[in-house]
C-alpha cells in the first residue's frame, strides 16, 4: 500500500514539473511574440566592451532606438536601449572560433559606438542576414545624421 501511494505521489510530482516547464516555455514564446510585435526583431548576442561573456537575446527595431532583450526572462522591458542617432558601426569581423560556441556559427561580430566613446562601445553578434537588416535600419535614419559604416 505504501509503495502504491509513493508511486502515485511521484506521478503527480512529474505532472506538476511538466506543467511548470510547459508554462515557462509558453511564457518565453509569448514574450518573444510580444517583443517582435512592435516591429522587426532579430536574434542578437550582446557584449559590453568591458565584459568577456556574451549575453544572448533579441534586438527589436524601433523608430528611434534599438532595444535589446535577454532571451531568457519574462520581463517585457528591454535590458539595453541604444539611441539610433548616437549608434554607429566602428568595425565588423567574423566571430572567432571560441565565440562561436556562445553566439553560433557563421556569425558576424559588429562593434558599435553608442555615443559614449570607447567606454560606451558594445559588440553585437548577428547573422549575415540580420547584419544586412541592421545596417539598412541605421542607414535609413532620419535626415541630419552623419554616419560611417565599416
Amino acid at each position: 500500500m505504501a509503495g502504491g501511494r509513493l508511486a502515485l505521489d511521484a506521478g503527480w510530482l512529474l505532472v506538476v514539473v511538466l506543467v511548470v516547464v510547459l508554462a515557462g516555455a509558453a511564457g518565453i514564446a509569448i514574450r518573444r511574440t510580444l517583443i517582435g510585435r512592435g516591429g522587426g526583431s532579430i536574434e542578437c548576442g550582446l557584449r559590453r566592451a568591458r565584459d568577456r561573456r556574451w549575453r544572448l537575446g533579441l534586438a527589436a527595431y524601433q523608430p528611434d532606438e534599438l532595444r535589446w532583450y535577454p532571451v531568457f526572462g519574462f520581463r517585457l522591458r528591454a535590458g539595453e536601449v541604444f539611441a539610433r542617432n548616437t549608434l554607429s558601426v566602428v568595425s565588423r569581423r567574423p566571430a572567432e572560433p571560441a565565440e562561436m560556441t556562445s553566439v553560433g556559427y557563421s556569425t558576424v561580430v559588429v562593434e558599435c559606438d553608442t555615443g559614449g566613446g570607447p567606454a560606451g562601445r558594445v559588440e553585437l553578434a548577428l547573422s549575415e542576414d540580420a547584419l544586412t537588416g541592421f545596417l539598412a535600419w541605421l542607414e535609413a535614419a532620419p535626415p541630419g545624421r552623419l554616419s560611417d559604416f565599416a
